[in-house]
């Protein structure tokens, strides 16, 4: 059985050879995610970096600026899938420490390689831990047909007023109330918010699928684009929208960042 939404911690212990992938990161503390899987982690698994592994260069050899987290170049990341030992059909699981924060960037990441065997592990791991670094066996993967689609700031400026966009920001970085990172305050206008915690339970694992559904498919009508601050926690609604069974919509990796970063740019608050 191949998983591709959300995986729980006893269907991993289950699994025969996943690839797992610890992406523990903080946006305050850009060391705290490594320095915690050097602690300890889940037997066999690697560590990406959301700088470094995630994350491409923020400005183009002009200047232009990308945004915070822009994707690498996508043979960049195939590249490093198969030095961690990436195979076609292999199941991939991808964690964090922050509720799927991260995860779901790297899930995101491996749709757009073509691969659908990933999932992000639904809650915190309750298994054993080890300080271990694992050995990877590089293969000769290649990645196939995006199975997810993202949307550049240019064409999304075309497309305000016919597309559905749906920011996963704190409602009060949403309505321009605070920015603690980027150029501007505000949202894009037309956006809906929906902040990417709701997705989850007091329990801190993702909420059942039905529930899910219930809340988000008003949100997911026509075409829907996903955004949020720098493009990594757009992912966990993408990945939330997914597991209610409401497709997959598209990415705008710039998000908040990129597009605050140009004053020719509409802006919204409120």
């Amino acid at each position: 059985m191949a998983y591709t939404t959300l995986i729980s911690a006893a269907e991993l212990r289950a699994l025969h050879d996943p690839l797992v992938l610890d992406c523990s990161f903080d946006l305050a503390d850009t060391g705290a995610g490594e320095r915690a899987y050097a602690a300890g982690h889940i037997s066999g698994a690697f560590y990406l970096h959301l700088d470094r592994d995630l994350a491409g260069a923020t400005t183009s050899a002009d200047g232009r600026f990308y945004g915070r987290h822009p994707l690498p170049a996508r043979e960049t990341f195939a590249a490093l899938m198969r030095r961690l030992g990436l195979r076609a059909g292999r199941q991939v699981v991808t964690c964090d420490r922050q509720g799927g924060m991260y995860a779901a960037r790297a899930w995101w990441m491996l749709q757009w390689l073509g691969h659908a065997e990933v999932a992000v592990l639904d809650g915190a791991w309750d298994g054993d831990m080890t300080t271990a670094l694992p050995a990877a066996t590089p293969s000769t993967w290649q990645p196939s047909e995006p199975l997810v689609q993202q949307i550049s700031a240019e064409a999304l400026l075309t497309q305000l007023g016919r597309v559905r966009l749906i920011d996963a920001r704190a409602g009060e970085r949403f309505r321009g109330e605070i920015e603690p990172l980027d150029k501007a305050a505000g949202h894009i206008p037309g956006a809906a918010n929906r902040f990417f915690k709701d997705n989850l339970g007091a329990d801190g694992r993702f909420k059942p699928a039905a529930q899910l559904r219930a809340e988000l498919q008003a949100l997911a009508t026509g075409n829907v684009v996903h955004q949020c601050g720098s493009g990594v926690t757009a992912c966990h609604n993408l990945l939330a929208m997914a597991h209610a069974g409401l497709g997959l919509g598209v990415l705008y990796a710039g998000s908040w960042s990129e597009w605050s970063a140009d004053p020719a740019r509409p802006i919204a608050k409120g």
